[in-house]
């Protein structure tokens, strides 16, 4: 397939090349949370023309960033899921995120919460200074959404689903919708949540993941 070129010998325009046509980022942000099929992107995706989405696979497939897998069991079919390459954009993407987040003011009504942009937050927003040496694990739940995050060495994984071992501490937090990410904190550091297992992990939870300061947003 023949893609529009800036005609530069340039990392950035190449990159933009690759992945800065619309919504060609947002199915990069799925497929960094989890391999998911093509039905699964239909719906967490809303709002995509379904040719256009398929475009879009098809031009990061050519470009060795996408690919497609067998599905593991007990799923069937196909999975749609990053090579290394793909893999390698999880920092810019994190990066993308945090100063859109600066960006964002106040949610306005028909603005829905991508279950993976929450995933991908944890991550965003992980402070291993702030807790050295903490191994721990959390499910959380909201809305009918299930995400959870393991903290080790100084590491974090995060993804959409039950924890794949037993959470050392489960957080579910009563909502109709799924929350933002700062209500999610706001509500634990409140106590408006319900928690199963180590009750104290929720301090460390907190403190992983809370700013130490608020982050300064641009004038509107």
């Amino acid at each position: 397939m023949t893609r529009r070129g800036f005609g530069q010998y340039c990392g950035l325009a190449r990159a933009l090349e690759l992945i800065g046509e619309r919504w060609t980022l947002l199915v990069i942000r799925e497929l960094l949370v989890r391999p998911a099929r093509y039905t699964d992107l239909v719906e967490d995706l809303p709002g995509i023309p379904t040719n256009l989405l398929s475009t879009r696979l098809k031009e990061l497939e050519e470009a060795g960033i996408v690919e497609r897998r067998v599905a593991r069991a007990p799923q069937r079919g196909v999975v749609y899921a990053l090579t290394p390459a793909g893999e390698g954009l999880e920092p810019t993407v994190l990066t993308l995120a945090r100063w859109g987040h600066t960006q964002l003011g106040a949610q306005q009504p028909g603005e829905f919460v991508p279950p993976s942009s929450l995933a991908l937050a944890l991550r965003a927003r992980f402070r291993p200074d702030a807790v050295p040496g903490l191994a721990a694990s959390w499910e959380i739940r909201s809305a009918g959404v299930v995400l959870h995050a393991a903290v080790s060495d100084g590491q974090i994984v995060t993804g959409m689903g039950p924890a794949p071992s037993k959470p050392d501490l489960v957080i579910t937090i009563p909502a109709d919708e799924v929350p933002t990410f700062r209500a999610i904190l706001q509500a634990a550091a409140d106590g408006e949540v319900e928690i199963t297992g180590q009750v104290e992990l929720l301090e460390a939870f907190l403190s992983a993941f809370t700013p130490a300061a608020p982050v300064p947003t641009a004038p509107r």
